[in-house]
């Protein structure tokens, strides 16, 4: 080949961000496709670029012979020792091949191998690239629209944000700029395929370490984080330095900080509050801004009775039950709020009938708030996993109903799970392996 093939090598590298080894071998892969198709398959050839030449030179092995009857497979003697002088019968000698010999459709079939290496090698370098910003938050512009999801330009790749990604409250029109935790990066057939979220606890968390020193620095920590997104969240904070407030530097001055979250997240309300290794203690923060008067744990069932003032019994469950909702999320803990008017009874004298009934409304009662605190961690459990919320609702009501839990689940434990099959539960394991890193 006349062409220097150095510069072109450089040129497409430098371009493409791609290692010229890669260009190397796919040039050589490709001669050597071309050399097969032109001289037939069965024959021993071998491609090598000559890197100071800037050429790809063939070589065709043949077995040296005293009289050679198949010019493509043996080469005689003489002529093999003209080439050699130290050859000798029996010996596999490289002949060169002229690379002018080939015609213009075996160039062609060189060009579409190049094309398809240099492709797989970019598809290589953004599935590197992007799934080492797993869990880390990157921005693009609207692309288009497709069946509900958003495609998203990345500038040298795309994502998707799926529609169960999206906040439902949030819209976004083609050309607008988007922020995502990348979610997850799939090996797809037309290349990686970038999952973004918006409605991830862990995007909330980059948020604060993007907005927040302290918690960038690891002064501040982060220990837990609930949402229901585009409505309101709770965030526990804790400070590694007894100087430094975690609750007061996540705010900011003038709430300056928390602001500029709840702007990115488009209103969406934030309270922050103070984590505390005793689970009695968190709940009662979690909680805020209601007062607790004192809480009841039953450690067997992992379950909390938390007592209120009856003044403060619609604000510890929250507007649809939200605030209590996501203090469960938060802790991982069951819990059913009671007033003390509940406790304490009215002080009346009651029949055994009357009794017994007001026995069934108040078990109601806590049936119902349970149903609510067990929705929403179905909901997230089916999020997280992937699945129906039929599936999640099983799983929630088997006892698997904590996210901490949901983590540390195996075999053994799904089989006993009624409507999960073996598809099924290898689905789940997979999915929670991939998402635990490993």
């Amino acid at each position: 080949m006349s062409l220097n093939l150095g510069n072109i090598i450089e040129q497409v590298g430098k371009d493409k961000g791609i290692d010229k080894s890669i260009l190397i071998e796919a040039l050589e892969s490709a001669m050597l496709k071309a050399a097969e198709k032109r001289f037939g398959q069965g024959k021993v050839i071998e491609a090598h670029y000559i890197e100071e030449a800037g050429e790809i030179e063939l070589f065709l092995f043949k077995t040296v012979v005293e009289e050679a009857t198949n010019p493509d497979t043996e080469i005689s003697l003489e002529p093999a020792k003209e080439l050699d002088p130290e050859v000798a019968l029996g010996d596999s000698l490289g002949v060169k091949l002229n690379a002018k010999e080939f015609g213009r459709i075996d160039a062609q079939t060189a060009k579409q191998i190049i094309i398809q290496k240099v492709r797989e090698a970019e598809r290589n370098i953004v599935f590197k690239e992007y799934n080492a910003k797993k869990n880390e938050i990157i921005t693009g512009i609207v692309q288009r629209f497709e069946k509900g999801d958003i495609i998203v330009d990345l500038g040298r790749a795309e994502a998707v944000l799926p529609k169960k990604e999206q906040v439902r409250r949030e819209g976004y029109k083609q050309g607008e700029r988007i922020r995502g935790l990348v979610l997850d990066v799939k090996v797809e057939a037309k290349g990686p395929q970038i999952v973004m979220s918006r409605t991830h606890p862990g995007f909330l968390i980059k948020l604060f370490q993007m907005e927040v020193p302290e918690v960038y620095e690891g002064i501040v920590e982060i220990k837990a984080a609930a949402r229901e997104p585009g409505e309101r969240a709770k965030v526990a904070v804790a400070s590694n330095n007894a100087d430094v407030d975690p609750v007061g530097a996540c705010v900011g001055v003038k709430g300056s900080r928390v602001q500029a979250v709840v702007q990115e997240l488009k209103g969406e309300k934030i309270d922050i509050v103070h984590w505390a290794e005793d689970s009695a203690l968190l709940v009662k923060n979690t909680l805020s801004p209601a007062q607790i008067a004192r809480v009841i744990t039953d450690e067997e069932e992992h379950a909390m009775e938390v007592i209120v003032p009856d003044d403060q019994l619609s604000l510890a469950i929250g507007k649809k039950g939200q605030n209590v909702r996501l203090a469960a999320k938060l802790t991982g803990w069951k819990i059913d709020i009671r007033t003390e008017s509940e406790v304490k009874g009215s002080g009346e004298v009651l029949t055994p009938e009357e009794s017994l009934k007001k026995e069934m409304e108040a078990a109601g009662a806590r049936e119902e708030k349970e149903k609510v605190v067990n929705a929403a961690v179905a909901k997230e459990i089916g999020d997280y996993l992937g699945v129906s919320l039929e599936v999640a609702d099983a799983l929630v009501n088997s006892g698997i109903d904590t996210m901490d839990g949901l983590k540390h689940l195996n075999k053994k434990q799904l089989k006993k799970v009624p409507s999960l099959d073996a598809d099924m539960i290898e689905a789940i394991l997979k999915t929670i392996e991939e998402k635990s890193g490993g």
